[in-house]
């Protein structure tokens, strides 16, 4: 059966093609992700989906039996009611259900006509038969298993919604959909506004449910959990792939491969040709001239790799700072309530630190007492010697709404020439007029990229970023994460992208209970660390707990060299690195760059750089293999 049948959807908003025949079927227990670049459409082809927004031509039919929820991004409420008013909104078909089986048992208690008391009978049994099965009965029990799950404290329940903020209006919106349990799930950014917590019990809550799921996410983790084919939206069209996002990310790049090496076979034959017709036009060989002509008016040309760049981020190289980078001794801060106490750990130099926690549990609050942004009110916290922060606000406050980008990445009292802050900023991606344009024109990832192409201007050794990946699409998100891996700085990062701390962590901090725990490894170790404790003991922890309680981590036969990788995401570096060097070296052994002396120096340069790296990559691999456990 099918739930939703899309075919050769079209949409444009002016002059521009935003949908240029998108077709593609949503059948029972399909759990479909959607991706794209930011501004491919994704959005504006859900609300065509959901009935929010016409298509200009195409056809998207919906089964009779298909019941279609929609998780709009822009909550919307009446008046006057309560959290849990609007929680019970979600379920008033059976609210009215229970409504008429009491009428309707009264009304039997008030019949004298049998016949109209047998009518009664019958309707009572076929109301008490769906009240039983849509579990109509535990209605409460199943909007408080919501409510918690998507972490509304109990006490908020009867609060007016026009009080709750955004971001919890948008948890409400969610929950709503999940308690009217349609047929067809279309989410637009479900995992938005959630904490780590609230996101794993949602991939739960949809992986136990029947729904056909279509949704967008920038959330890789949430995509490789809950997707079972993922749809890439790209130029106006849909490629459709198997599996989750990675089995997507990878059979993209298979696919690129070959559709790279067609097109670029093709092109090669279809100038032979041009080339053959030019020269013999008017020669002898007139005959197989025109002949050839006439064969390639009628090609059919291979279309371009369907190839999505992601901007070339990169931070310069890092200063030497002090070994040690950050310390913290018994560190406490608190506003309302305590948010984290007694807190001691070092940062050494070279390490990459992600920070984990609910919301509201302090991390923001925390990094920025780490910075010396913010006192504590008890302990000490210092930066070492030769340590200089660069810190990204996840407000993005540090960029003038009023000023051009180019200007607006300049950091205060340090020049900068316009070519150089020109040339940076397409490094990350804006190019040409985006960077003369104001900051205030920008959309979120645009903006989100200028405040990061002002980090990497400040030349900073250690790297402090707030929510870095908020507004940035997957491939930005990858470029950024290969940018973080390849600095030789110390990194210490907040983060929900749990992918993403994933590929660049090597510790983890999180808070929890007013604690912070430290967790050698990524996010994984942490996940494998909670699964089970004895197994994967933290590096450090705060100094309330008794040591002589702990117990002894097991010991790597050798003391580790390099910091704490996947050798997963070591085995992709030595590829890339190979694959450079090997570029390297064929662009060196080319006649015109051997003719230039300084090119061939510099050139020459690259290669060994890149050799040296990769000797320090392949230790590390060993190392990896050998001590990760």
């Amino acid at each position: 059966m099918i739930l939703l049948d899309v075919v050769d959807l079209k949409k444009r908003y002016g002059p521009d093609p935003v949908l240029q025949g998108v077709s593609f079927e949503l059948r029972p227990g399909d759990r479909v992700g959607l991706v794209g670049p930011n501004g491919s459409g994704k959005t504006t082809l859900l609300r065509i989906l959901a009935g929010k927004d016409e298509a200009d031509s195409g056809a998207c039919d919906i089964h009779p039996a298909a019941h279609v929820g929609y998780l709009e991004q822009q909550p919307t409420f009446e008046p006057g009611r309560t959290l849990h008013d609007e929680a019970c909104a979600a379920l008033a078909d059976l609210v009215s259900l229970q409504r008429e089986a009491v009428e309707v048992a009264e009304s039997i208690a008030a019949a004298t006509d049998p016949a109209e008391q047998k009518r009664l009978a019958a309707r009572y049994d076929h109301l008490q038969h769906e009240l039983h099965r849509q579990d109509a009965y535990n209605i409460e029990h199943r909007i408080e298993r919501v409510l918690d799950g998507l972490r509304f404290a109990r006490q908020s329940f009867r609060q007016p919604v026009a009080s709750l903020s955004g971001g919890e209006q948008n948890r409400l919106m969610l929950a709503k959909l999940l308690l009217a349990e349609p047929n067809v799930m279309i989410l637009d950014e479900p995992s938005n506004h959630l904490d780590l917590d609230a996101t794993e019990w949602l991939e739960n809550f949809l992986l136990e449910g029947s729904a056909a799921i279509l949704v967008v996410s920038h959330d890789r983790y949430f995509l490789d959990k809950v997707a079972n084919r993922t749809l890439e939206l790209f130029d106006g069209t849909v490629d459709s792939y198997t599996g989750n996002f990675s089995a997507y990310w990878q059979q993209k790049q298979e696919r690129l491969l070959v559709q790279r090496r067609t097109y670029e076979k093709q092109q090669i034959e279809i100038e032979k040709t041009k080339d053959f017709i030019r020269r013999n036009t008017y020669g002898q060989k007139h005959a197989q001239a025109e002949d050839r002509r006439k064969k390639l008016e009628r090609i059919e040309e291979v279309a371009r790799p369907r190839e999505i760049a992601a901007p070339p981020m990169r931070f310069p190289a890092a200063t030497r700072s002090g070994d040690i980078v950050v310390r913290a001794e018994h560190a406490s801060k608190h506003f309302e309530r305590p948010l984290f106490r007694d807190v001691s750990l070092d940062i050494t130099r070279g390490e990459r630190w992600a920070l984990l926690g609910p919301n509201g549990s302090g991390k923001t609050t925390l990094l920025r007492c780490l910075l010396g942004l913010l006192p504590p009110d008890d302990g000490h916290l210092n930066l070492g010697t030769g340590v200089a922060p660069g810190y990204f606000d996840q407000q993005l406050a540090t960029l003038a709404d009023d000023a051009a980008v180019v200007d607006a990445i300049r950091p205060d009292g340090k020049l900068v020439a316009e070519p150089v802050r020109r040339n940076l900023l397409a490094r990350f991606g804006l190019t040409g007029q985006r960077a003369l344009q104001k900051v205030s024109e920008l959309s979120g990832g645009e903006r989100c990229r200028a405040a990061l192409a002002r980090l990497a201007l400040q030349e900073a050794n250690f790297l402090v970023l707030d929510e870095p990946t908020n507004h940035l699409d997957l491939w930005a998100r990858d470029a950024l994460e290969k940018a973080l891996r390849d600095f030789d700085g110390t990194v210490l990062l907040v983060s929900h992208d749990r992918y993403f701390v994933n590929r660049v962590a090597d510790h983890v901090a999180v808070i929890d209970a007013e604690q912070v725990r430290v967790i050698e490894g990524n996010y994984d170790t942490y996940i494998a660390h909670l699964a089970n404790p004895a197994t994967t003991e933290p590096a450090s922890s705060s100094p309330t707990t008794d040591a002589a309680e702990k117990k002894p981590a097991a010991k790597p036969t050798r003391k580790r060299r390099f910091p704490y990788r996947k050798v997963a995401d070591l085995e992709e570096e030595i590829l890339d690195r190979e694959t450079k060097l090997n570029d390297l070296q064929c662009r060196l052994a080319d006649p015109q760059v051997l003719r230039d002396g300084v090119l061939a120096r510099e050139v020459k340069a690259e290669v060994d750089a890149e050799q040296i790296a990769l000797k320090a990559l392949y230790d590390h691999w060993e190392e990896a293999v050998e001590l990760n456990w």
